[in-house]
């Protein structure tokens, strides 16, 4: 039977850990078991995040007052997790995946199989390696993608998909800078409607494969109208711009989310550094915007200025 492994329990990754455990009782081909790999914490009251999972069946820290399933067992140890699975699903924030390949390349099963659902990815000034790629390569295995809420016409459209889930975490960094800002929804749509431009122009830069279908897709324009409406990196964004951008994306961060990791800023610095490469910045008003105001170069009132000038 099959061995599944979640190598990630933050608040997505206990998510899908207790969405697989379930289907993993009730279909015969897999083991009843779930290994739940994760970063070991302590928490204020001195106990370890991985026994108080154990012993409550509850990530009390990133996903409080949900049972994941009694079937979930987490383990601190990353090569103890990954050892004799059959199924990887890798849920971990993306700047933490090479080293994680790092660890568990050559202790996993040649006839391994990775899911990823990671919504990130590693944009280097050579061009972007989508995490997909990262772990086919480091580890020798296949690797398939899961994004947005129904991907059958997705599934072929690898690169698109990933960079749905990377890109639009820019866009709701600019789109809480307008929240923050008390601009109102006219200019918030502005911020939506250019941003989503900006993924379908860059993605077709770096991969002419990719399909403009694909954004209009759950993974894309959904999921970028979700997280700009509701995720972390607009929630930060927003704390920012009401701050004046005197304290930093950092700090807030740490006060805000509770250990959970925004991706949209060091997203927006790694595209940024791409377009300032190859001299795209000019095309790119809203994604440069958003990563010099992220990196306290601009103020957050810079953002309206480029949803005014693009919304005619």
């Amino acid at each position: 039977m099959s061995k599944v492994t979640i190598v990630g329990s933050g608040n997505w990754g206990s998510v899908a850990a207790k969405l697989i455990a379930s289907n993993t009782l009730r279909l015969s081909n897999f083991d009843d078991e779930v290994r739940m790999w994760v970063f070991e914490e302590t928490l204020p009251g001195g106990e370890k995040l991985s026994e108080v999972i154990n012993k409550t069946n509850e990530n009390v820290k990133y996903l409080p007052g949900i049972k994941l399933g009694k079937n979930v067992v987490a383990v601190p140890d990353l090569e103890n997790a990954v050892k004799d699975a059959d199924m990887l699903v890798f849920v971990s924030p993306h700047q933490f995946m090479e080293g994680i390949c790092k660890l568990v390349a050559g202790k996993i099963k040649a006839s391994a199989e990775g899911i990823s659902l990671i919504k990130g990815m590693e944009v280097k000034k050579e061009g972007p390696c989508m995490i997909s790629t990262l772990i086919s390569n480091r580890l020798g295995i296949n690797c398939s993608v899961l994004m947005g809420a129904n991907i059958a016409n997705e599934v072929h459209d690898v690169e698109g998909v990933e960079l749905c889930g990377t890109l639009k975490n820019i866009v709701a960094i600019g789109a809480g800078l307008v929240d923050g800002l008390e601009m109102g929804n006219n200019t918030k749509a502005a911020i939506m409607r250019l941003g989503l431009k900006e993924m379908i122009a860059f993605s077709k830069l770096l991969f002419p494969s990719v399909k403009d279908s694909t954004f209009f897709e759950s993974c894309g324009v959904a999921d970028l109208i979700t997280t700009c409406m509701g995720g972390r990196n607009r929630k930060v964004a927003e704390a920012y711009a009401k701050n004046g951008g005197k304290r930093s994306f950092d700090e807030l961060e740490a006060e805000m989310l509770k250990g959970q990791k925004l991706q949209g800023v060091l997203t927006a610095k790694e595209v940024y550094e791409v377009l300032s490469d190859r001299g795209w910045t000019e095309k790119f008003p809203l994604f440069s915007a958003v990563n010099l105001i992220s990196q306290g170069l601009l103020p957050p009132s810079a953002i309206v200025q480029h949803a005014d000038n693009n919304s005619r």
